[in-house]
């Protein structure tokens, strides 16, 4: 039978976007395969080393969320990685073989960075009382830069302020700090606000809390975690393909070296979530915009109702266009396609208001949550007796991992005590 391997970093409560995004593929690949999950903890400590005051409970919580949406210890080995060390000796002997050129050109070294630039400097102009306007721009980066007036001081489209910095921060000689600034300027907003932020970006701390080795070597600690259960396959999204790639070569390097060991792990390419927050932004903890699996009904009933709609759709008896409303798009989803359907057709006709549009959406949501709400209610009255399955979990993987190093260490002519 084909070997799973997959984890998830404990890093709050989960919510709708990971059950869609992760879970849901979860429940199908253990009646199917040999599946081993992990809470990722270590993997959590690269880039939230300094916060680890709710690691334990963040551990405990995903413990829960996983067992309340049918991952079941019956069918798939679950575990916590830093209770199997032998993840970090073989990291620590992959370390000592994998070419430093390999982590550099990593994208999602360079992707996250990227991504906590760009949120620190959206979040600063929000602070300034820069209005950044989330429905799509009237036209493209390049004809809206040509128009640019600089007399709107107060807003600024996020895709062109996200696309300004994609311009900047992707070249070859690092981030163009002055082209920003230019750029920036030229839509709007105050010469200012944009040296501060422009100065705080290339002069502050922004980042720095990846530039670790830690950050830097966790593909490498990645490899381990996969090639340690020597997994046949792993379930990832598209842009984890390149850590796979990696794994891939470190396998085949190790292989080369000293003695064929491990198998070259192939790619699950899953379908990402593309259910939005509340907002419209992606659905996230930081954003504050996520429906999670643990809410009670009353919290799903005033998050639904907080959901924009189509901007355009001012009055009851305005015309709505679905295709541009988050409601709708959560509707595809948890709502029957008869339903939806109906719902298609009287939007565009002003025959349902928002409000009765939201209300059977919410009611549909709960329906969904209601039995995860019922498991978590009986784990959650002896959670003791299920972090017990997961420690029975981290024995059962590390007599795994345990084997696979004598094997290492016998290959490398290191001494097997």
């Amino acid at each position: 039978m084909k070997k799973v391997l997959s984890g998830m970093r404990p890093t709050g409560r989960l919510h709708l976007g990971h059950y869609l995004g992760v879970i849901k593929n979860w429940l199908k690949l253990q009646e199917k395969y040999e599946c081993k999950f992990f809470i990722a903890d270590w993997h959590a400590l690269t880039n939230k080393y300094k916060e680890t005051d709710q690691l334990k409970e963040n551990v405990r919580q995903m413990i829960i969320d996983w067992l309340s949406c049918g991952i079941d210890p019956e069918k798939a080995t679950l575990f916590v990685q830093s209770g199997v060390k032998e993840h970090a000796e073989l990291s620590l002997l992959f370390s000592m073989i994998t070419p430093k050129s390999w982590l550099e050109l990593n994208p999602s070294y360079k992707d996250l960075k990227f991504n906590l630039y760009y949120q620190y400097m959206r979040d600063f102009l929000a602070g300034k009382q820069i209005k950044i306007i989330l429905t799509p721009p009237p036209e493209s980066f390049d004809q809206a830069l040509e128009k640019a007036t600089g007399k709107q001081k107060n807003k600024i489209f996020e895709e062109y302020l996200r696309e300004a910095f994609h311009r900047a921060f992707y070249n070859q000689k690092g981030i163009d700090f002055k082209w920003l600034k230019e750029t920036l300027m030229r839509f709007g907003i105050q010469k200012k606000i944009v040296e501060e932020v422009v100065r705080n970006l290339e002069e502050g701390d922004v980042g720095k809390d990846i530039d670790t080795l830690g950050f830097l070597a966790y593909p490498v600690l990645q490899a381990a975690d996969i090639l340690i259960y020597k997994a046949d396959a792993v379930p990832v999204g598209e842009d984890q393909l390149p850590h796979i790639e990696l794994t891939r070569e470190i396998a085949r390097r190790f292989n080369n070296l000293y003695d064929q060991i491990f198998p070259e792990p192939e790619a699950l390419l899953t379908e990402e979530s593309k259910l939005p927050g509340i907002d419209g932004r992606k659905m996230s903890k930081s954003y504050n915009n996520a429906i999670y699996l643990s809410d009670d009904r009353e919290t799903v009933n005033r998050k639904v109702l907080e959901m924009k709609t189509d901007p355009q759709r001012v009055r009851r008896t305005d015309p709505g266009n679905p295709e541009v409303c988050i409601v709708f798009e959560y509707h595809s989803i948890f709502t029957d396609r008869e339903t939806v359907s109906d719902i298609d057709k009287k939007c565009r006709k002003a025959e349902i208001g928002c409000v009765d549009c939201k209300k059977i959406l919410a009611e549909n949501l709960n329906n969904f949550l209601d039995p995860i709400r019922e498991r978590r209610k009986e784990i959650e009255k002896d959670i003791s007796k299920y972090e017990r399955v997961f420690q029975e979990g981290t024995e059962k993987a590390r007599a795994v991992a345990s084997e696979t190093m004598v094997e290492v260490r016998k290959a490398m002519k290191l001494w097997v005590f």
